[in-house]
């Protein structure tokens, strides 16, 4: 794993900590160990002779002051050495203990460009070092050294955070993946760390479905008719909201689908979360409930410049805000199936041409995309129909063909918004049906129909008129949203004006998603409070909160149906399920695993019925990803 790992030591109950990181790391691999720490004894005499005029008038003698000079270097000189030995004197005995070989390294200099040139001339393959120094205070989040370290060298780097060492026994190692080559390398040393120190492993993927939608808001102002018209506001968020958003869920999926393939190779279970919403945001939620002991992430992301040199921006947010161990990895790694898909497939032209028109910043994750996709079908070389059959899957129809008819959908959907007086959305995965007489079966989940809750808009609009009345919006160009006048009121109290676009689009977003025709504090207020965090929100928060009331969604969502069977799960079948992604994957599994153990007419769960239910499941997914846009359409 680890050959040769370095320790930065300043006797900080940081650096004190990443001795023993370093020390564990290194015993299960036989590591080599290199302590230094960086004095600066130059410094010191600068100052002083910065300080000689003001001595007194008795050490300003020429000969005097030549021997204050003289006692000063050799105090400055000896003493700083004698403090070096003593900090590096107990990494060694450390090491000493564990049975490693051990280097020290006491080098004059300023600090942080020691440590640079010093990691630059040597064969180092991990570097741990604490997150604060000695100068830290209550308010520090990155020591100065360490910030100036991380930005300059690309070698693999743990920052401690922790200085617990009774916490540090627990705690699992999350990796961060976004389809970069930094992040499976990080999932290549993640795999190999949790085999070492037997910690449980998981991985998390984050896409942003909700960005464009709250820029669309912010520049929709500012541009004049014709600039509108040519930018085509509407078709564009349709666009995004039926077609892209899909896509970009499906291919951060598979991410974590390769790399739960490669950590079974290995012998390692990997537990795999999708999360929507901004990156540094989600995986920091994640990481302050999940607490583990080490967070992995590539020190650049997918969207980065090749050779990029500096940190990207969610590794550095996350690197400042973390609770936990950070591990930052600059080597690459590819998977396998990529490698494979690299080398044996080609492209016509005219593919080739198509990809070129691609945006820079996600032509590699489409490049990804389609390859993987031409080698699990067991094609060679990639063909335009190639690249439909993939954006099929990825995007559930082709872009231009969506383009053509997208008018006439928005034209059909508000005909029939307008002659439709209610709206039924299934209880279990959200799927909405306009009417209050919903189909059979719900065509994502396969629900009944007794699952459908019919939202009258007569009922919405009395809830927001307690709540002071109703206020329409033209969010986007012939987009209409209402909101209530106290849901108004609590986006107000969002102080940080980015941070209430934010939670606006993603309110919006959801209310228009679900056929919703008015925003009401039921429906606003947990999102705002999810999106912002209390701590952003005014002091009428409190006082809104109070006066709505509302079940958690966690509740809601928990709560039974009806008077349904009960189920016992085995273990194995348990085990099997949580194999299954967090989130609505799983409670979608679950409900189709649950509806065959009841048309079987069994009430315990085992892996057999399990793995059927899972089998349906993905059929059900299958087939919605291919009548996703029939369903959209009107008959």
């Amino acid at each position: 794993m680890f050959k040769h790992i370095c320790v930065p030591v300043d006797n900080s109950d940081h650096s004190n900590r990443a001795i023993d990181v370093a020390v564990e790391l290194g015993r299960t691999s036989g590591a080599r160990l290199t302590g230094i720490h960086v004095y600066a004894a130059r410094l010191h005499d600068y100052r002083f002779k910065q300080m000689e005029y003001t001595l007194p008038e008795e050490y300003k003698d020429e000969t005097e002051l030549e021997r204050q000079r003289k006692i000063h270097d050799s105090l400055i000189a000896m003493g700083l050495q004698l403090i070096s030995e003593s900090y590096l004197d107990v990494m060694a005995k450390k090491a000493t203990e564990a049975g490693l070989d051990f280097e020290p390294k006491m080098i004059d200099g300023k600090h942080y460009k020691v440590l640079i040139e010093d990691c630059q001339a040597s064969d180092y393959d991990l570097v741990v070092m604490g997150a604060l120094g000695m100068g830290a205070v209550k308010d520090s989040q990155l020591g100065s050294v360490t910030e100036r370290f991380v930005r300059r060298v690309a070698r693999d780097t743990l920052i401690v955070r922790n200085t617990d060492a009774l916490k540090d026994q627990q705690g699992a190692i999350v990796i961060c993946l976004d389809g970069s080559p930094q992040s499976f390398n990080g999932l290549r040393l993640g795999i190999e760390l949790s085999k070492a120190l037997h910690r449980p492993l998981q991985a998390i993927a984050v896409y942003d479905p909700y960005l464009h939608y709250a820029m669309f808001n912010g520049i929709v102002g500012v541009l004049n008719e014709k600039a509108s018209k040519i930018f085509r506001f509407k078709e564009q968020e349709q666009l995004h909201e039926e077609i892209i958003d899909t896509g970009l869920a499906k291919i951060y999926q598979s991410h974590l689908e390769i790399a739960r393939k490669l950590a079974a190779e290995a012998g390692v279970e990997l537990a795999i979360t999708l999360l929507d919403g901004k990156c540094f945001e989600k995986i920091l939620t994640f990481v302050r409930k999940e607490q583990p002991w080490l967070l992995i992430l590539g020190r650049v992301g997918v969207h980065s410049e090749e050779n990029e040199a500096d940190l990207g921006s969610n590794t550095e947010n996350i690197l400042r805000l973390a609770p936990c161990n950070v591990l930052l990895t600059g080597g690459k790694f590819y998977p396998p199936l990529d490698v494979k898909a690299e080398e044996i497939i080609s492209w016509t032209e005219e593919a080739e041409a198509r990809m070129e028109r691609v945006p820079p910043q996600v032509k590699g994750v489409a490049r990804t995309a389609l390859l993987r996709y031409a080698i699990e079908q067991g094609h060679t070389v990639v063909t335009n129909k190639v690249i439909d059959e993939a954006m099929a899957i990825f995007m559930p129809t082709r872009m231009a063909e969506r383009m053509q008819i997208l008018a006439e959908d928005v034209a059909v959907a508000q005909l029939r918004a307008e002659s439709q007086a209610a709206t039924a959305i299934c209880s279990i995965c959200g799927y909405t049906v306009k009417g209050p007489n919903p189909v059979v079966t719900c065509p994502v989940c396969k629900a009944g129909a007794d699952k459908f809750q019919t939202i009258s808009r007569e009922a919405v609009e009395a809830i927001a008129t307690q709540e002071g009345g109703i206020e329409s919006e033209e969010a986007l160009p012939g987009v209409q949203v209402k909101w209530s006048a106290e849901a108004r009121d609590a986006l107000r109290e969002v102080t940080d004006a980015y941070l209430r676009r934010r939670a606006k689009a993603r309110v919006e977003k959801y209310a228009r998603s679900r056929k919703i025709p008015v925003i009401t504090c039921q429906l606003a207020l947990p999102m705002i409070e999810e999106t912002v965090g209390r701590e952003k929100l005014g002091a009428g928060w409190d006082t809104l909160l109070a006066k709505t009331k509302f079940e958690p969604a966690e509740v809601v969502a928990a709560a039974p149906a009806g008077d349904g069977p009960r189920f016992a799960w085995t273990e194995d079948a348990t085990a099997r399920l949580d194999r299954v992604p967090a989130g609505f994957m799983r409670d979608m599994t679950r409900e189709e695993v649950e509806r065959v153990a009841s048309a079987k007419g069994v009430t315990t769960i085992d892996l057999a019925v399990c793995e059927e239910g899972i089998g349906h499941a993905r059929e059900t997914m299958n087939e919605v990803i291919a009548g996703y846009v029939s369903n959209k359409k009107p008959r």
